[in-house]
């Protein structure tokens, strides 16, 4: 394991969530004057991608950050997964916490996690107040998506665990999922070495690639229940503020634009020349924007 990861990993600690076990970091505000923040990470990586950003987050609240079932240190069963069980992790998460009020902060996958928690809130199902929130490039219009190869084969498969060696000895999954992930960021923000090996050893924890075929399938899901997910991240109340890199090639800039129309009040803020993972491309950008959007929403 890299020596960024184990640092990473000895940060936090595992709690047992909905019957699996769920790696969570809780770091504690330097000054807290607002209320708490739960970050929801993406796929196919985790809450490794927000530590660029984690310390300026934190200067004035506190920062929950967890690994879902099925990715980085978390437990990984061979299951079916869905949005639905991405909520009920989040929700028991924010629960074994003892929050009440929070903050929201998402990207990619957890959007739509957001959304679900979002619409049991909206439907009196949750109680739990939100009062702020902040979403960046994650596919929550359907129609605007552009999914990668990579993306495209995952959910061609059985909805199964993924033999990779049946694709022979010449098939290198840590090479298939750096150059899977790589496409996803700015040709002018390309992910380093350092950044890929962490990113697969993470994936690779406890087999967690050979899931791929099950965790993507949050994509079919989307798909069936956008108005669900969506339509509650449009009508939810509490402010809004939209972050997105606008050379994502997957969750394209269109859905940013789409969404800051829909929602009353929500704040565009745009980071040009970025790609998919803006809190890795662009940290220093990335995060100033991010405590302004929830600072303006406190």
């Amino acid at each position: 394991m890299p020596d960024v990861v184990t640092t990473w990993r000895e940060r936090g600690e595992t709690i047992k969530v909905a019957g699996y076990a769920i790696w969570v970091l809780d770091v504690p505000a330097a000054s807290e004057e607002a209320d708490p923040l739960v970050v929801l990470h993406g796929f196919p990586s985790s809450s490794f991608d927000w530590r660029h950003v984690l310390d300026r987050l934190a200067e004035r609240r506190r920062v929950v950050l967890f690994d879902q079932v099925g990715f980085g240190l978390s437990e990984k069963p061979n299951r079916r997964y869905s949005i639905e069980l991405y909520a009920d992790v989040a929700q028991g998460v924010i629960a074994h916490l003892g929050l009440e009020r929070i903050a929201l902060a998402s990207h990619d996958l957890g959007d739509t996690v957001g959304g679900e928690l979002l619409a049991r809130i909206l439907d009196d199902e949750l109680d739990l107040e939100v009062t702020g929130r902040l979403i960046t490039n994650g596919s929550i219009y359907m129609d605007l998506v552009q999914l990668t190869p990579g993306q495209e084969l995952l959910l061609s498969l059985p909805d199964a665990r993924w033999d990779t060696a049946a694709l022979g000895a010449d098939f290198d999954p840590a090479t298939a999922y750096g150059q899977g992930l790589a496409i996803t960021f700015s040709e002018d923000h390309q992910p380093d070495d350092e950044e890929l090996v962490a990113q697969w050893d993470l994936a690779a924890h406890n087999d967690g690639y050979s899931l791929l075929p099950r965790t993507i399938r949050y994509i079919e899901d989307r798909r069936a229940r956008e108005e669900r997910y969506t339509g509650a991240i449009e009508r939810h109340p509490s402010p809004l503020g939209i972050l997105w890199g606008d050379q994502d090639p997957v969750a394209r800039y269109p859905m940013a634009q789409r969404l800051a129309e829909r929602a009353e009040g929500a704040r565009l803020v745009t980071l040009e020349g970025i790609g998919h993972y803006p809190m890795i491309e662009a940290p220093d950008r990335f995060a100033d924007a991010a405590v302004d959007l929830l600072d303006g929403s406190s």
